[in-house]
């Protein structure tokens, strides 16, 4: 019998010799039920990630994961017996009981916010909603509910935020408005509303305006199968990405409230439709409100009826919200390093979240464990946590490190997502309504002013005015003085001599000036 066989049903992690595991592997039944990653920097954590990828893979469970070193795009591509760590790895396979230890590679789909490295991703301005739009932004309090009297006039007034030009335009016209709209929703004040343009202008000096616009990323498109039934691993390139944390973070939350939000309730299938690895999952909760961890721990708590099995992968336990935390039945722990008497006090705490094992000391054994080696513990018959062990964790099956710029552009050619996305489309949406009614609204006002004027100068001009435009002249304001002319020099002087007195060449003059700048505004 294989380990594969033994292993049915189960994404094998490891095993060892004396004094670890016999075999360790995270039962896809349970899989669903979320995990954890953890481990000091260099300890292992990142090969981890790509075993189970691969083991999912495998089992046919598409997945989603961000590669934020780069190095995961190996996944593509199969190992090399010419590679220097070869004889470890068939050293380690043999140690663990791996008979059937071969290379392999995997069927991978590359995505890109920036759309360099991979397919874009795109979502609009609505589906990523007011609340994480403000987080993405670093919005206060009154700020952010300018942003959601905003979202709200959107939605009466069928104005679809679909890019950042969308939003920023709105911006504009609730600043315009700020009086009547104030009566209505409370205080809006133009110093909020241009703070929030500032910080949107911040975000596109990011890149993330490249983020929002359409076609949007279609959720159906990551949870697909190659011809061999295996789950297709989707990577996000992060590199870049991690140099705006928020637009990271704030990314990944919203592609799992859109999963939850979408996906039907499937209650315990037998294995999850789609595992979610949230990589630097610090990043999530640095800062945040709790209005936003709470979002979190709801998503977290019910998505697994849904069928999606969510994995943080991040430095210390103690970086995860307990309520999240205890949600996390699936573990793989690696070292940690315990330098002053804070990092001894997490460490003990994070010993404590594990059901002990008689035959060593879990804290002991958090600050022993080498270079790919961990603590693992599992779910088993009904859900119940396993019983920690130490484990020696399999070698990879595809490349250790990542594949060639050329490699990459190779498979974004053959992709079946080639050309879905590629292309942005600018459609109709609020940036364009809102310059039409603009435009409408100074067509008015022009032929409001050139009716006033007539209505000064008499029926005459009015009759002249009317054939000029019949003939498709436009009327100056010279016409009604010409047509004015042709009554008598008299009545046209005391007609001048009145309406000087009367203020009205002032008037005229100030609305050519002003009037002109405001229309064009």
């Amino acid at each position: 019998m294989t380990d594969r066989d033994d292993m049915r049903d189960k994404v094998f992690i490891g095993g060892g010799g004396e004094g670890y595991a016999v075999k360790q592997g995270l039962a896809l039944k349970y899989a669903n039920r979320h995990g954890l990653i953890a481990g000091a920097t260099g300890t292992g954590k990142t090969v981890t990630l790509q075993i189970m990828a691969e083991g999912f893979s495998s089992a046919g469970v598409p997945v989603f994961l961000a590669d934020v070193k780069g190095d995961l795009s190996g996944l593509a591509k199969a190992g090399s017996p010419g590679f220097k760590l070869h004889d470890a790895f068939m050293e380690r396979a043999a140690k663990i009981g791996f008979d059937d230890y071969r290379y392999e590679s995997f069927p991978v789909t590359f995505w890109d916010l920036f759309g360099q490295q991979g397919h874009p991703v795109r979502t609009t301005v609505a589906e990523m909603g007011p609340l994480m739009l403000a987080r993405l932004l670093e919005l206060s309090e009154a700020q952010e509910g300018i942003l959601n009297i905003a979202f709200r006039l959107a939605d009466e007034q069928g104005l679809p935020l679909l890019d950042l030009k969308d939003l920023q335009s709105l911006l504009v016209w609730v600043g315009e408005n700020r009086g009547d709209l104030s009566l209505r929703y409370g205080n809006i004040s133009t110093a909020s509303v241009g703070a929030i343009q500032r910080r949107l202008m911040v975000l596109e000096n990011q890149g993330g305006v490249q983020l929002f616009g359409e076609p949007a990323l279609d959720l159906s498109d990551l949870m697909r199968t190659d011809d061999r039934g295996r789950g297709i691993i989707n990577i996000l390139a992060a590199d870049r990405l991690m140099g705006s944390p928020r637009l990271y973070s704030t990314f990944l939350l919203w592609l799992l409230s859109e999963l939850f939000e979408e996906l039907p309730e499937v209650g315990d299938p037998d294995r999850p439709r789609l595992v979610f690895f949230f990589d630097e999952a610090h990043l999530l909760f640095d800062d945040a409100p709790k209005a936003l961890v709470d979002k979190v721990e709801q998503v977290a708590r019910l998505i697994r009826s849904k069928g999606v099995g969510v994995y943080f992968v991040t430095q210390h336990p103690a970086d995860i919200p307990e309520d999240i935390l205890g949600q996390l039945g699936n573990r793989v722990q690696h070292a940690l390093r315990a330098y002053t008497a804070r990092d001894r006090k997490n460490l003990r705490l994070a010993a404590e979240t594990y059901r002990e094992n008689p035959r060593f000391s879990t804290e002991e054994a958090i600050r022993e464990v080498g270079v790919g080696e961990a603590l693992t513990s599992f779910l088993e018959k009904k859900g119940v946590p396993g019983m920690v062990e130490r484990t020696l964790i399999r070698p990879p099956s595809s490349q250790l490190g990542p594949i060639t710029e050329e490699e990459r552009r190779q498979i974004l050619a053959a992709s079946r997502m080639a050309g879905k996305y590629d292309a942005a489309v600018d459609r109709r949406s609020a940036h364009e309504i809102l310059a039409e009614r603009a435009a409408k609204r100074a067509v008015e006002a022009e032929a409001a002013e050139v009716a006033a004027e007539e209505e000064e100068a008499g029926p005459v001009a009015r009759e002249y005015n009317a054939a000029r435009r019949y003939s498709g002249n436009r009327v100056g304001r010279s016409s009604a003085r010409r047509v004015r002319e042709k009554d008598s020099f008299g009545s046209a002087l005391t007609q001048a001599l009145i309406k000087e007195l009367k203020g009205t060449t002032g008037r005229r003059i100030v609305r050519g000036i002003l009037g002109g700048l405001f229309r064009g505004r």
